[in-house]
C-alpha cells in the first residue's frame, strides 16, 4: 500500500522546525543534506545558504515527513498562505492529546481538540512555523 509522506518548504528554518518535530514525535532523521553538499560549478551555492537544508526527513511510524529550505533565488515561500494541512491519525485519545499539545505549542489553535460532531476526537492548528495540522482519533477505526 502506498504511504503519504508530506513535504514542507521552509525559508531557512527547516532544521529548527524538524528538531522541534523530532522532540514531539521522537524518531530519527532519515537523512539530512545541506546545500553545500550539492555545490558545484553547475549548481553554485551562495555562502550564506551553504548550511541550509537541501533535504531532511523524519520517520514517524511507517511514514516520513520531508522538507527543505527554499533557496533565495527561487523566492520566498509564503508561510501564511493556506497550505495543505498535515493530517495525523492517532491510535488513542492520549496520543492525540500528546501530539496536539506538543505540536501546537507556540502556535495558533484553530479548533481545540475535543469530541467532534462527526464522532471523532479532533483538533486543528497552525504551528509556530506556520504549518497547518489536524490531529484526529477515531474510536471506530480499527485500522
Amino acid at each position: 500500500m502506498a504511504r503519504i509522506n508530506p513535504h514542507i518548504n521552509f525559508n531557512g528554518n527547516a532544521e529548527e522546525a524538524f528538531n522541534f518535530y523530532k522532540s514531539v514525535f521522537g524518531g530519527e532523521f532519515t537523512k539530512i543534506m545541506r546545500f553545500k553538499e550539492m555545490a558545484s560549478a553547475e549548481f553554485p551555492v551562495a555562502e550564506h545558504e551553504a548550511n541550509k537544508i537541501m533535504h531532511i526527513g523524519l520517520r514517524i511510524g511507517k511514514n516520513v515527513l520531508l522538507a527543505n529550505d527554499v533557496p533565495e533565488i527561487l523566492g520566498l515561500t509564503n508561510e501564511n498562505e493556506n497550505r495543505s494541512k498535515i493530517a495525523i491519525s492517532a491510535e488513542s485519545k492520549e496520543e492525540a492529546d500528546k501530539l496536539f499539545n506538543g505540536l501546537s505549542a507556540g502556535g495558533q489553535v484553530e479548533f481545540p481538540i475535543s469530541n467532534s460532531p462527526w464522532g471523532t476526537y479532533f483538533g486543528m492548528f497552525r504551528d509556530k512555523y506556520g504549518i497547518e495540522w489536524m490531529v484526529e482519533h477515531d474510536p471506530n477505526d480499527k485500522g
